[in-house]
């Protein structure tokens, strides 16, 4: 990327998805208890990642003409996906069916992230100019910023649902999240 050119909203997805690959890969790689660090990584990665697509690029998206069709597949799929996330987060790591169940979600959530590359983000990057996709940067990153740490089906999948209960459960998330780390801290 050229010095004061600003990084495109494809760009930002792209990469996204290949740290959700790797981190999905080292969960499958893990044994026993060391699944858990990767794991909650890869939680924390989808739920943030997923709540901004729903917020910001998915309705950019409409806008740019992608098939609502498409779109309302993508947020089908991401429903789902939170719901089995959230499964795998209550089972743990070191259940006995965790690795079955976890080896099915990683293919939906590869073959989500392959289909939303190719029906969606291509259309997106020839729709929008160099500047109106930078924009679209920074607001994918200010959402990440309040998105909620764990999947939370229950809300839904729409972008208002997201917007209006994204920041509460949030705060929720980091606050559970640092109690977490600091009682693993403190106890080991």
């Amino acid at each position: 990327m050229a010095t004061g050119q600003k990084e495109d909203v494809v760009t930002l997805l792209l990469a996204q998805h290949e740290l959700i690959k790797g981190l999905i890969e080292k969960v499958q790689l893990a044994q026993g208890a060391a699944k858990r660090e990767p794991f909650e990584e890869l939680v924390r990665a989808l739920a943030v990642h997923e709540s901004a697509e729903e917020e910001v690029v998915h309705p950019a998206s409409r806008r740019a003409s992608v098939s609502a069709s498409v779109v309302d597949d993508r947020l089908h799929e991401e429903q789902e996906a939170k719901r089995v996330l959230a499964e795998l987060y209550d089972l743990g790591v070191q259940h006995k069916d965790f690795d079955t169940k976890f080896r099915s979600f990683a293919e939906s959530v590869i073959e989500h992230a392959d289909l939303e590359e190719k029906e969606e983000f291509d259309q997106l990057r020839q729709e929008l100019s160099a500047s109106e996709s930078a924009v679209l940067a920074d607001v994918v990153r200010v959402a990440e910023a309040v998105a909620p740490t764990r999947p939370h089906p229950e809300a839904g999948e729409s972008a208002l649902v997201n917007i209006v209960a994204g920041p509460p459960l949030a705060l929720f998330d980091r606050i559970r999240d640092a109690v977490r780390d600091w009682r693993r801290k403190t106890e080991g």
